[in-house]
């Protein structure tokens, strides 16, 4: 089995509210802030496309339909763009349309990350054993991990999630793997999870980090599990119900970066980061930057 086989659909999470960063998302959705030019959940979905998916699934509330029609055509503006010769704006337009097939399931309510997950299952079919969870508020870099963890599934079976081995005290914000060698280099074995310990209580320093490949039996947990705080159903618990009824779960340690936009201080570091990148913006940019920071 090749790994752009391991799965076909992924799952893409935008319900919820992007509380901090009212008042923009009083009107704008979250996920489709721009990081220079480019919508966040376009960046997810070109990840997701790139690894092998078909199909991505957005869970999103009823009242942010915009998320999802950013992935639909616009024949009259593409039209007025190619009437005026604006051919490099033209195929950015497209270039959305053009990268996945996009479904939407609806979340009517905040209920949780495991909660969302579970409103897409009814958007699988039989051919999908296994599904790929992008979180959009995660940019990890470069990108590629989604395929190195369809290749650690055809080793090892089960779910695969993407963990960062980050300093101790810095992990006290995230999930933290319990874990135990495989053998094999940055794969390692799942024994538990804790969500968000004190640094000197965490099993370890692996953290996750908003990528999961996640076994067909994940959808049968989720509808096992009981409600936490606020009624909530939280993914990694079904992920702790799986590996205590002897289901294989497995991370995959990233030996690069991630962005975190799901706050403005990490949203700007996105978009300062990917700029420097970019040929038109590069360039100006950092001699502005060099000048700002000596001012500061």
């Amino acid at each position: 089995m090749s790994s752009t086989s391991t799965f076909r659909t992924a799952i893409v999470p935008a319900a919820g509210l992007g509380t901090r960063f009212l008042p923009t998302t009083k009107t704008v959705p979250k996920e489709l802030l721009p990081v220079v030019d480019t919508p966040g959940i376009e960046l997810v979905a070109a990840e997701a496309a790139e690894a092998g998916a078909a199909r991505l699934v957005i869970v999103t509330s009823p009242d942010k339909r915009a998320v999802v029609d950013h992935f639909r055509p616009r024949p009259d503006l593409e039209a007025t763009l190619e009437e005026r010769g604006k051919t490099a704006l033209l195929d950015k337009v497209r270039r959305a349309p053009g990268l996945i097939d996009v479904d939407v399931a609806i979340q009517d309510q905040a209920l949780g990350l495991g909660h969302a997950v579970g409103c897409a299952e009814s958007s699988l079919d039989g051919q999908d054993e296994a599904v790929a969870v992008l979180l959009p508020d995660d940019l990890v870099l470069p990108t590629g991990a989604l395929r190195a963890m369809a290749r650690v599934r055809e080793e090892f079976g089960g779910s695969v999630l993407l963990a960062l081995d980050l300093p101790r005290e810095e992990v006290s914000a995230y999930g933290v793997f319990d874990v135990e060698p495989t053998g094999e280099q940055d794969v390692l074995r799942v024994k538990g999870m804790v969500e968000k310990p004190r640094p000197e209580e965490a099993p370890s320093t692996y953290a996750a980090a908003g990528r999961y490949l996640l076994d067909r039996a994940v959808f049968d947990a989720l509808r096992r599990i009981t409600p936490g705080a606020g009624g909530e159903l939280q993914l990694t618990d079904a992920i702790a119900l799986l590996i205590e009824e002897g289901h294989p779960v497995h991370v995959l340690v990233h030996r690069g970066s991630r962005h975190d936009l799901g706050n403005p201080g990490g949203f700007l570091r996105a978009a300062v980061d990917f700029a420097l990148e970019n040929p038109e913006y590069g360039p100006g940019l950092r001699e502005w930057l060099r000048e700002r920071v000596t001012e500061v």
